[in-house]
């Protein structure tokens, strides 16, 4: 019981930080994305992350994460103030952006093609693969560990509920010609299932590689060897009714993506 309610605190922090630091948030019953010149007019951004170690985290009284000091170099680049909204469901976040509550998804969005009637995806940020979460094997005798994606048959593989990687499970399970069951998990987000693995309290989990090995160094008794995916775009997102707001972050990706400062940016939190 103390485990789960270890996750459940790991889950709840980023709302806490939320309210604390960001009290006041965007109206949820708006319905429609603002453009740009909305934004600009208001002075202030409205983005929502994932709390992760890669996109944004607190460490005692310092608040950090790559996408976390990125949104800020953006709005700091336009002359804008921005409000970033923690929020773990992959779900609520969609959500957010569909009916306005927030401007810019900004956290390792997978660029996928099932997503594109919905949300615009931005130049890619990071490159990034998903990866299997198992624990290290125990002992000679422990059957545990896989070393082959064909001994997934009829093992179950936990996923965060709404998140593109259960398409790739999906996938993978018709490739290998036998069924892997997928379980998924609503109230945590990727590192909460690490810590889940680790503990033994799941055994098998899918993660996206980035996230992983920024946890690892806590948690040496898993391996992330076993990667389920090729390489691929990450991105953040917007209404595709939001061009304006598209447009201007590409057009600040394109020349802050050859900064120095973004490169510093991808080795303080990555491991590429």
């Amino acid at each position: 019981m103390k485990k789960y309610l270890k996750y459940g605190m790991m889950g709840i922090i980023a709302v806490i930080i939320s309210a604390i630091i960001f009290p006041s948030h965007p109206k949820e019953e708006s319905c429609s994305p603002r453009a740009y010149e909305e934004i600009v007019q208001s002075g202030v951004l409205h983005a929502v992350t994932e709390y992760n170690s890669i996109s944004y985290h607190a460490q005692e009284d310092t608040i950090g994460g790559l996408h976390y000091e990125l949104l800020h170099a953006f709005a700091k680049a336009k002359g804008l103030k921005v409000k970033i909204t923690p929020e773990m469901s992959i779900e609520k976040r969609l959500q957010g952006i569909l009916n306005g509550t927030y401007d810019i998804l900004g956290n390792n969005v997978l660029v996928s093609s099932d997503r594109t009637d919905s949300i615009l995806f931005t130049h890619p940020i990071l490159l990034s693969r998903q990866v299997l979460v198992q624990r290290k094997p125990q002992n000679e005798n422990d059957s545990t560990p896989i070393k082959s994606l064909l001994e997934l048959a009829h093992k179950t593989v936990h996923i965060v509920k709404g998140s593109p990687y259960i398409l790739r499970i999906q996938h993978l399970s018709n490739e290998i010609g036998d069924t892997i069951y997928i379980q998924e998990i609503e109230r945590y987000g990727q590192e909460q299932l690490l810590a889940m693995v680790a503990n033994g309290d799941i055994d098998y989990a899918i993660c996206d590689e980035n996230i992983a090995q920024a946890a690892i160094h806590n948690m040496p008794q898993l391996d992330i060897e076993t990667p389920i995916s090729f390489t691929q775009f990450y991105s953040w997102g917007v209404n595709k009714k939001n061009i304006t707001l598209l447009d201007s972050l590409n057009g600040w990706l394109e020349t802050y993506k050859q900064t120095e400062a973004f490169q510093e940016l991808i080795k303080k939190y990555t491991l590429n």
